[in-house]
């Protein structure tokens, strides 16, 4: 759970009765606390005002679509999305998932499956991470200059990549990264594992877990759209494609 103190908050935006209502009737009986919207601006300022785990969110919305709403909750917000659409085609999947969605699922579908992928997200809201094995150690573990106040320990540096896991953020060389928290699981899994390939099928059991039905699209867009974040920040070239196996992060002095 995100915190022992309170019960966890999704938000369900569905403009569909019916479905809104199956949705919050299915998490509200699996634990959860649970909110509705039926259109998109509506789901929009719901999620700034209450600041939901997770979002439930349909492609198909009045007022503006599912992915101009997650795009704009991402503005604001590092809640995790699952998407509900009526269309299974693999071009809708890979468009939901570039907006920063966290997972897919087409309707109809079942509660007990929809139940079970809102848990995997949950799940995934970890404020630390294991320490990576003995033989990655070494690599890039430790406190940057000028990052006062980070303990040993709660930082990862690849050249000048800091990724703090203490406060879930990554700074280049000063400059604050906008990750969504997919994103900031992904590179907080290479940046354990410097000059190291990760597989995607350990990405996949490191950042989605055994519980979620994530595949290897799925990683690759989500690793495009964290290249394309630490391109626009001037260090593209740190995340390196290994065709055919993985990826892994490239600090300049092995290049």
């Amino acid at each position: 759970m995100n915190s022992p103190t309170r019960t966890v908050r999704v938000l369900t935006v569905e403009d569909d009765e019916a479905i809104r209502i199956l949705v919050a009737l299915t998490l509200s009986e699996a634990g959860f606390e649970v909110r509705e919207a039926a259109d998109g601006p509506s789901g929009v300022e719901t999620a700034r005002s209450w600041r939901p785990d997770v979002v439930v969110l349909d492609v198909n919305l009045p007022g503006f679509d599912g992915l101009e709403t997650c795009r704009r909750i991402h503005a604001f917000s590092q809640s995790y999305v699952l998407m509900l659409s009526a269309r299974s085609d693999e071009v809708d999947k890979l468009v939901g998932l570039a907006t920063g969605a966290d997972d897919y699922l087409t309707k109809p579908f079942s509660p007990r499956e929809l139940a079970a992928r809102v848990q995997a997200l949950v799940r995934r809201s970890r404020p630390t991470y294991p320490a990576p094995p003995a033989p990655y150690a070494p690599y890039g573990t430790g406190t940057a200059a000028g990052a006062a106040g980070t303990p040993a320990g709660t930082a990862h540096v690849v050249g000048g990549l800091l990724v703090d896991v203490s406060r879930r953020e990554a700074r280049l060389d000063g400059t604050v990264l906008e990750l969504t928290r997919t994103e900031f699981d992904l590179l907080l899994a290479l940046a354990e594992r410097p000059r190291h390939v990760v597989t995607r099928a350990l990405l996949r059991e490191r950042v989605w877990g055994d519980d979620l039905l994530a595949d290897d699209h799925a990683v690759d867009v989500h690793v495009s759209n964290l290249r394309r974040k630490l391109r626009a920040v001037g260090a593209g070239g740190l995340l390196r494609t290994v065709r055919g196996v993985g990826y892994r992060l490239d600090p300049p002095a092995t290049r």
